[in-house]
């Protein structure tokens, strides 16, 4: 039998609790200003998951919700960004788009952060030394134009 591993994720007051099933399909930096803004950091450690690998076990009537990217190169790309309305903490942002939802890393409890590679690096205010490629949109498997700078 076939055991697939579940992560559990919160807000920062943990009304608002996630469950993820198997592992995400990608794991990254994002160094865009519009992702910056809203992680309120230098940069954002980002997990992709399908979609239907995400169900909000609790406090689905605590979440609040903007969407678009407003100020930002990337503000075509409409994002749906979500936070719990007590603590303020961030548990999500869905990525119609890209079929994809992004759960920040850092409210994942048990998953080892490994990241593969970064995008949007020519936005970077934090730069980041190591071996990982550093894309100047996002990877051409994503809808990107694969082109790596630095």
């Amino acid at each position: 039998m076939n055991n697939p591993t579940t992560y559990k994720a919160s807000c920062f007051c943990g009304n608002v609790q996630i469950s993820l099933s198997g592992e995400p399909e990608a794991m990254a930096y994002c160094h865009c200003d519009s992702c910056r803004r809203w992680s309120a950091s230098q940069v954002n450690a980002f997990t992709l998951w399908k979609p239907e690998n995400i169900t909000i076990t609790s406090g689905k009537d605590k979440i609040e919700s903007y969407s678009g990217n407003p100020g930002s190169e990337h503000d075509s790309e409409v994002s749906h960004r979500k936070w719990c309305k007590s603590c303020g903490g961030h548990v999500l942002t869905e990525h119609p788009e890209m079929g994809v939802t992004d759960v920040p890393a850092v409210v994942i409890s048990g998953l080892s952060f490994k990241p593969g590679f970064h995008v949007h690096y020519q936005e970077s205010v934090q730069p980041i030394s190591d071996d990982l490629p550093k894309f100047r949109d996002l990877p051409a498997e994503a809808g990107g134009s694969g082109e790596q700078i630095g």
